[in-house]
């Protein structure tokens, strides 16, 4: 029986009832909010979760550093369309692999892919940044166009799951490439500095549901 401190119910009769049920517990837990979904849910449910199963779990996530690259097809329902569904399923296929073979030459982790579009994650800029260039150049061998966007920040990692703000910001910037495109945060432009790569401004940009204004940079070479 779980009990918020300082709320109008009457404590001392949850005690008495709770001392005559068997294997129950009494918890007292500090707040004053007496609803499971008000206050702080968390310490509720880890007493719940110590009640059932006998031990609290450990937070099953850890947070490091990423560069996040996202990228689709341009135009992909009038290739679809143009194609019919087995040939298109074929193109599909060939850009899966070419989009694996570049990932795995740039040492990429595929986190998800839906449809024609992928997500992958780098431990260093420079490397997602090539690795998007040279899936550009491959891809226009199958006549197909895509934009990329790429975002370095902080990302957290629950089994193969990666989430975060800085999923979130790459996802947008891909949102707002144009084909053919490799566009890229400040954040990401200034960590390859010396690296030879270059790029043309893109100015200020705000991102869907992610806050403050961002900079973007297009890849000119790499």
């Amino acid at each position: 029986m779980l009990e918020r401190s300082g709320t109008y119910h009457d404590q001392e009769s949850n005690r008495a009832a709770a001392s005559r049920i068997p294997n129950a517990k009494y918890v007292e837990l500090p707040g004053e909010d007496a609803f499971p979904y008000l206050g702080d849910a968390d310490a509720m449910l880890d007493e719940i979760e110590e009640f059932l199963t006998g031990a609290r779990g450990a937070a099953d996530f850890d947070r490091s550093l990423a560069t996040v690259l996202f990228t689709d097809i341009v135009g992909s329902t009038e290739h679809a369309e143009r194609l019919g569904d087995r040939r298109w399923s074929y193109l599909l296929q060939d850009h899966h692999a070419h989009v694996r073979r570049a990932l795995g030459r740039f040492h990429g982790t595929e986190v998800d892919t839906a449809g024609d579009g992928f997500f992958a994650t780098f431990d260093g800029p420079a490397r997602a940044i090539r690795c998007a260039c040279v899936i550009r150049e491959s891809l226009r061998e199958l006549g197909i166009a895509i934009r990329a966007g790429l975002h370095t920040g902080e990302v957290e990692r629950s089994g193969r799951a990666v989430s975060g703000l800085a999923v979130h910001a790459g996802a947008r910037v891909a949102a707002l490439a144009d084909a053919s495109e490799v566009l890229v945060t400040s954040t990401v432009q200034m960590l390859v500095l010396g690296s030879g790569i270059t790029f043309a401004d893109r100015g200020e940009h705000t991102l869907k549901g992610v806050p403050g204004s961002w900079h973007l940079f297009a890849v000119e070479t790499a």
